[in-house]
């Protein structure tokens, strides 16, 4: 009888730990669920976090994310992550396919997003996940249930702030209030209703795209503020050098070439950034009240970065760090231990691979991205990148032409094909501003020619061509308000919009 006591107490006092094995065990198998969140236009240095980083050189000190910083916290923050596009449509079909734009056969803002194309949630769907898609979608007027999703609550094109109707599932339905409120709570729902299984969510937000227009709350937020100078808002790039200055621009080259430590900046930019950190920190908390964050990978990105003047520009597309440079957080309490920082180069074709290896399926041998889940572990020796290749086509309407470049982590080379004449060469090191061309210089032909020989290992490793379905630039190489450069145009190899030989 004392024996079976005593083996019967040894029991109840195991039992704690029997329960917490099992918990361990049943954490190890859980899949994790993904919500990717991404802004529109939104610059790698538009978070509070960055601006306290950078101190003194901070541009825009005043800048208020705090649930953006939370994340940041909480998580992992890459320093340098970058979109291998500057545009937004095709930034959206890399994010889905974890492919460059030449070969999933979105190059541009106005092409549908090709059927049958490769599909981050049809890859994870034998893997029992159900997914959905919610806000800006884009791909020009592409309307209905957005291809490959099991749920889909997106607008057509770019929307508008206020008042947008959105498609449920492809059926119209309209909506009130600021859209990007709108979209959290329908992503929200989703959350709500699919607690149970392993789901990807992706939630593309129309801030802070042109209009600029925040939401009643934030129309006064930094009233009064400006932004600091820096050193290559006179520098001009190669194809613009010899076009006059545009109708009503005198007041900014007024102020570009005052001696003021600040220049005015896009306020209402920055108030709906701090909009959708509101909304962010909705979402954060949501997950905290299904108890779903330990099980949850968060990231939060943008489509691309944005010009606020610098090198002349606003808008994106060209190659320089403020147009292709992106913000990237990601939070995974699982895996990734928080507050850490991150300086290897990562791009917008990783995610999908990174999603795919964490839930356990393989990636296709035509995705292009590659799995950040050894930079999550911290593991101290595996291969990764230390350059990457940029490609931009000319898109009929604007005036950026077709651009090329190989980044490393210190060095960018960029190409303009059928124009050597505007190559540029930049040691961002001593230089992260790039405002002095090394290209033609003797002292840094070594360097050029280790650049040029990255460019091609790079271009070649993406199968690098100007497909047919790009748009075609003008035969007398003009660009829509400018002169005519008579800029000799490539070869363009046929394709199909999967890249495939046609």
């Amino acid at each position: 009888m004392k024996c079976i006591f005593q083996t019967w107490v040894a029991a109840w006092l195991l039992l704690p730990m029997i329960a917490l094995l099992c918990e361990g065990l049943a954490a190890a198998e859980r899949k994790p669920n993904f919500v990717y969140i991404f802004t529109d236009d939104q610059r790698w240095d538009a978070l509070g976090v960055v601006q306290r980083e950078q101190g003194e050189q901070a541009r825009f000190p005043w800048l208020r994310t705090p649930n953006l910083d939370r994340l940041a916290a909480e998580g992992l923050r890459f320093r340098n992550a970058f979109a291998v596009n500057s545009l937004c449509a095709p930034s959206r079909a890399t994010l889905v396919t974890g492919q460059y734009g030449h070969v999933n056969g979105v190059v541009n803002n106005h092409t549908p997003h090709p059927p049958g194309n490769l599909s981050l949630p049809a890859l994870l769907r034998p893997a029992g996940y159900v997914s959905a898609y919610v806000g800006k979608w884009h791909h020009g007027s592409q309307s209905g249930h957005r291809p490959g999703f099991d749920y889909s609550a997106s607008f057509v094109g770019q929307g508008k702030y206020f008042d947008c109707p959105v498609e449920v599932n492809g059926v119209a339905t309209p909506t009130k209030g600021f859209i990007d409120d709108v979209t959290t709570d329908y992503a929200a729902d989703f959350m709500r209703k699919n607690q149970d299984k392993p789901f990807l969510l992706i939630l593309g937000y129309k801030t802070c795209h042109g209009p600029f227009t925040p939401p009643p709350r934030h129309a006064k937020t930094y009233e009064g503020e400006a932004a600091r100078r820096v050193p290559n808002l006179g520098v001009r790039p190669p194809y613009r050098l010899a076009e006059a200055a545009p109708a009503g621009a005198k007041k900014k080259i007024a102020a570009i070439a005052s001696d003021s430590p600040t220049v005015p900046t896009n306020l209402n930019m920055f108030r709906g950034i701090t909009a959708i950190d509101d909304n962010v920190g909705k979402l954060l908390q949501l997950l905290d009240e299904l108890q779903l964050t330990e099980d949850t990978v968060v990231c939060f990105s943008s489509d691309n970065g944005y010009y606020l003047g610098e090198h002349g520009l606003g808008d994106k597309r060209s190659a320089y760090e403020e147009a292709m440079r992106i913000p990237m957080l990601v939070r995974y309490p699982r895996l990734i231990s928080p507050g850490r920082i991150e300086n290897r180069l990562v791009l917008n074709v990783d995610p999908a691979a990174t999603m795919l290896e964490l839930a356990g399926v393989a990636a296709p041998p035509a995705v292009h991205g590659r799995s950040w889940k050894p930079i999550f572990e911290e593991k101290s020796e595996f291969p990764w990148r230390d350059s990457f290749f940029y490609c931009y086509f000319f898109e009929r309407g604007f005036a950026t032409p077709t651009t090329t470049a190989v980044r490393t982590e210190s060095a960018k080379l960029i190409k303009y094909p059928g124009h050597d004449d505007w190559t540029e060469m930049f040691n961002l090191r001593d230089d992260p501003y790039e405002t002095k061309n090394l290209a033609n210089d003797p002292a840094f032909a070594e360097l050029r020619k280790r650049l040029e020989a990255e460019y091609e290992e790079q271009s070649q490793a993406i199968g690098f061509h100007i497909p047919d379905f790009a748009d075609t630039p003008p035969a007398d190489g003009s660009l829509p308000g400018r002169g005519k450069p008579k800029v000799k145009q490539p070869a363009r190899k046929k394709t199909s919009p999967s890249g495939d030989n046609a």
